[in-house]
């Protein structure tokens, strides 16, 4: 197996995670391959040191003439580096010959200003879609999915959805079972439950700092019956007041915040394990299969078996 050419194009201000989740996904595949199936470039554009957000200062070569696949980290540094001619024509030159060219959150803006999301479907970090879709309007930008294909152009949502996209190159490269070991190995989601963070239900009730420890008390005692009047005790709060601040600030109501942390903590298991129906069931909370099928097609208009077989990978 020839070693595939990955280049991530970085420029002052990138976001670390956006260059080290991806780095760190095509490694760990590499090491559970047993071979060299990736090779890694961080490169830029006529400096051999960058300083990214945060403070972290870091080493880079120059581009290569030719890449597999082209990856364009977002960051508050984004904006400037489209402004930059010759951050574009590298942009535009490496992608002419790529085999796939990607986006990690705003750096779909650096795609967008070389052109390359014309008439094509993306997306962005969720706090940046509205300005992506203002300034560039021939691109259908998509507000919810993690990541998005469209021909060979793959675009993904904020941060960490980075690590995500690079699963799914590595599945199409190497096969879902790598895949999946990939994602043991690093301890996320094949494919993440739910959209972006305003869609997830654990990441918005962690956003609404009142009930962050209610949250983690929650996702600890899924398996157990909860009830309101027990989150209103928690939270010191009358039960009707509890109820309309807990809706105010996740826009979930209790009961339906309850629902969707057993249903995101479902998904995982049915995607992860081979435990039977009736026992996911009753280590997250919905007590039988039969409330488990139905928040499955409410929810996400599939039944648990279907999605399993959809979405599971075996070794």
């Amino acid at each position: 197996m020839r070693p595939k050419t990955i280049v991530i194009l970085v420029y002052d201000g990138a976001q670390p995670i956006d260059i080290a989740g991806p780095l760190q996904a095509f490694a760990t595949a590499n090491e559970e391959a047993g071979v060299e199936a990736y090779r890694v470039n961080v490169a830029a554009v006529g400096r051999t040191a960058l300083d990214l957000t945060g403070g972290l200062r870091v080493l880079v070569g120059p581009p290569p003439s030719r890449a597999d696949t082209l990856v364009v980290p977002g960051g508050p540094g984004v904006h400037a580096a489209r402004a930059a001619r010759l951050q574009i024509a590298a942009v535009r030159k490496l992608a002419r010959h790529a085999r796939r060219v990607c986006s990690v959150c705003t750096g779909a803006f650096l795609l967008a200003e070389a052109g390359l999301l014309d008439n094509r479907q993306a997306v962005t970090h969720w706090r940046a879609c509205a300005r992506l879709a203002a300034e560039y309007p021939s691109i259908r930008v998509l507000n919810d999915p993690i990541w998005v294909r469209d021909d060979h152009i793959w675009t993904s949502a904020g941060v960490t959805a980075g690590i995500d996209l690079t699963l799914a190159l590595i599945e199409e490269d190497l096969g879902a079972a790598l895949a999946l070991r990939v994602a043991r190995r690093l301890v996320v989601y094949m494919r993440r439950p739910g959209g972006q963070a305003q869609h997830s239900a654990p990441l918005a009730l962690q956003a609404a700092d009142a009930f962050g420890p209610l949250m983690e008390w929650m996702l600890a005692n899924l398996h157990k019956p909860i009830k309101v009047e027990q989150l209103a005790e928690r939270s010191g709060m009358a039960p009707r007041s509890f109820h309309r601040h807990f809706l105010a600030r996740t826009q979930f109501t209790p009961a339906k915040a309850i629902e969707r942390l057993r249903l995101d903590q479902a998904r995982n298991l049915i995607e992860t394990t081979n435990l039977r129906l009736i026992t996911i069931a009753a280590r997250v909370g919905f007590g039988s299969e039969e409330r488990l099928r139905r928040s499955f097609q409410r929810t996400l208009g599939i039944a648990p078996n279907e999605y399993r077989e959809r979405f599971q990978a075996t070794n």
